[in-house]
């Protein structure tokens, strides 16, 4: 199952080309056609499987809608869309999970989203040092909301709870007590 939810992540957030789907603008797609599309392409599950992958998903990849026909990917996309979120006021502080390697960048640039549409803040220390770890030994950084807010940056927080903003200065960035 967790290759089929690597494979679901690609196509809700990168690639719906790759089994002939199209997300709407706020990346929504028809469960019925995504499932005869994965079919179609050798990857055949059924709607049971579908909603195995989405609720035992631990990172809370997927979004169902309310009435049940549509699924999208919470947040992560490298595609042009809105998701429909409004603005809303972030935590003083939140936190970013990062590779020991990235860390010159990152302060010479800031946080950038690089291939993706937001950057991605965690609320806690832990999911950050996970999200960090899978780019090699990872450091958590601070990011003071408060202070990029009252500057007016825009933050939205996903369907699952991940923080969102367009870029983060590197002036607002600070490590992590660890």
């Amino acid at each position: 199952m967790p290759r089929d939810s690597r494979f679901l992540t690609l196509i809700l957030r990168h690639r719906p080309d790759l089994i002939g789907i199209e997300l709407d603008k706020a990346g929504w797609a028809d469960i019925g056609q995504l499932l005869r599309a994965l079919k179609r392409h050798g990857r055949s599950l059924s709607r049971t499987q579908l909603e195995e992958i989405v609720f035992a998903d631990n990172k809370t990849r997927f979004t169902v809608s309310p009435d049940g026909t549509r699924i999208r990917a919470a947040q992560g996309h490298s595609l042009p869309l809105d998701l429909g979120l409004s603005p809303m006021l972030p935590p003083v502080t939140l936190y970013h999970g990062t590779a020991r390697h990235s860390l010159d960048a990152i302060f010479a640039e800031g946080l950038l989203p690089g291939r993706r549409q937001f950057v991605h803040l965690s609320k806690d220390v832990v999911t950050a040092v996970t999200v960090g770890a899978r780019h090699g030994k990872a450091v958590v950084l601070t990011v003071n909301c408060a202070a990029m807010a009252a500057e007016g940056h825009a933050f939205v927080r996903a369907d699952n709870g991940v923080w969102l903003t367009s870029a983060v200065p590197a002036r607002f960035l600070g490590f992590a007590p660890t």
